[in-house]
């Protein structure tokens, strides 16, 4: 069997496993807004009702790095392959059972409660899964086409967001709101059964990392990663938070955040505005690994570094578009596209590989599952919510939620020049000549 085989075959289980993952946790997101808002959180004040359901939404994230510590513990002690098939299991369940779950107005208080508690189960889920689907990928590629292989997995967030806003959007655009409200939009969380047995058996097939199986052949695991991983490495640590930063903020502004501007603020249809996700999810797919392979030549931090910087400010003309579009939706797509499905790339392409770096294999998924996963907490799962408070206090206008934005980019373009800088010192170390000695 050649070396490109079991590559090839890791890569596509990760692709799968993480799109079933990214599917289940962005359909609560895309949901919430439009849905959730009115079934679990009844409120005379729409707004109201939308930052309650988004609460929930970050609620998500406040669990993720719970399921990446968990998970990152067991993965770097047991093996990755057994925590991707569990973390899995734990995701599809939680969300067939959100699409289970009766409204408020049929069980009261108890509806939002159980929304609540499946949505941390959800979070705990996806904080393991993140971690082993890109490692998979690292630790299988060839060193000088890591980047390039570790994007893959990335992918996977945009295909899932692809299918969780077409899905949607489908049924949006097939049924009455009437219909939609009342059960249509379970089908979407109750779909997540068959596609968790598809992936799970896939993933079943897969050989474990071979970087990892060497640790375990030489009993070198840490005793307790999480613990080594703080004493080893607590500057990488800090330095990968702040770079996930813009990662986090950007994608919810475009991605969920967007999507309640657009049909509440600017009184577009919901399947329209749900149509400019999807596409920028589907140029995604291409411009993910287009940047992957990119960091593999010139690289990671510099990719991610001007990445950041022309991201974020993207956003400024980007909802300057959407406001002036008066209807017209091609123009709205386009300030969705191409902020979101090209420029957003530049980060989340190179970003696995960078953040892999981090790390040696004995906390690698340790490491990069926290610094992924409690970076979310205030880059991802709060951002919603403040996107919504600043357009509130500005009077609908979304400038001080562009500027909230820039600021990310700002802090993520410098934290990704000091891992180059350091990285680069290492390098400098370890390659530079011994002094020769004196008489």
């Amino acid at each position: 069997m050649s070396t490109a085989s079991p590559v090839r075959k890791v890569v596509i289980a990760s692709v799968i496993g993480a799109t079933i993952e990214w599917y289940d946790f962005f359909l609560y997101g895309v949901v919430a807004g439009i849905v959730f808002n009115q079934l679990y959180f009844p409120s005379d004040d729409p707004l109201v009702s939308t930052m309650l359901a988004y609460g929930t939404f970050a609620v998500g994230f406040l669990s993720r790095p719970i399921g990446g510590v968990i998970f990152g513990h067991f993965g770097d002690k047991i093996g990755r392959k057994s925590m991707l098939i569990m973390t899995m299991m734990i995701m599809g369940v939680a969300t067939f059972l959100i699409g289970l779950v009766p409204s408020y107005n049929t069980i009261g208080i108890w509806a939002p409660i159980l929304l609540l508690v499946l949505r941390v189960v959800q979070g705990i889920g996806l904080g393991g899964e993140w971690g082993g689907a890109v490692l998979m990928a690292f630790e299988y590629a060839p060193k000088h086409k890591r980047g390039f292989y570790a994007s893959l997995p990335q992918i996977g967030l945009a295909i899932g967001l692809c299918l969780a806003s077409g899905v949607v959007g489908l049924l949006s655009y097939v049924l009455s709101d009437t219909q939609f409200l009342d059960w249509g939009w379970r089908i979407a969380f109750l779909l997540s059964a068959l596609l968790v047995f598809v992936g799970t058996w896939i993933r079943l097939n897969v050989m474990e990392s071979p970087e990892f199986a060497k640790v375990k052949a030489a009993n070198a695991e840490a005793a307790i990663p999480f613990v080594d991983m703080m004493k080893r490495y607590p500057k990488n640590v800090l330095a990968g938070m702040g770079a996930r930063y813009i990662d986090g903020v950007f994608f919810n502004v475009f991605g969920v955040f967007s999507l309640s501007y657009l049909t509440q603020t600017l009184n577009l249809p919901r399947s329209q505005a749900l149509i400019g996700v999807m596409v920028a999810a589907v140029v995604m797919c291409f411009t993910i690994p287009m940047f992957g392979a990119l960091s593999d030549r010139i690289g990671r931090t510099r990719v991610y570094f001007w990445g950041s910087l022309i991201t974020a400010l993207s956003a400024f003309p980007a909802f300057w578009m959407m406001m002036v579009s008066n209807g017209d939706m091609f123009m709205v797509w386009i300030a969705i596209v191409v902020p979101f499905g090209i420029l957003y790339a530049a980060i989340y392409g190179p970003e696995a590989a960078m953040f892999c770096e981090l790390f040696d294999a004995k906390v690698r998924y340790t490491g990069i599952s926290f610094v992924y996963q409690f970076s979310g907490i205030f880059a991802s799962g709060l951002t919603p919510m403040i996107a919504t408070a600043l357009m509130r206090s500005s009077d609908g206008q979304p400038w001080t939620t562009c500027l909230y934005v820039l600021f990310a980019g700002a802090v993520s373009a410098y934290c990704a020049w000091w891992i180059g800088a350091r990285k680069g010192e290492q390098m400098k170390s370890e390659f530079s000549p011994a002094p020769t000695p004196t008489s």
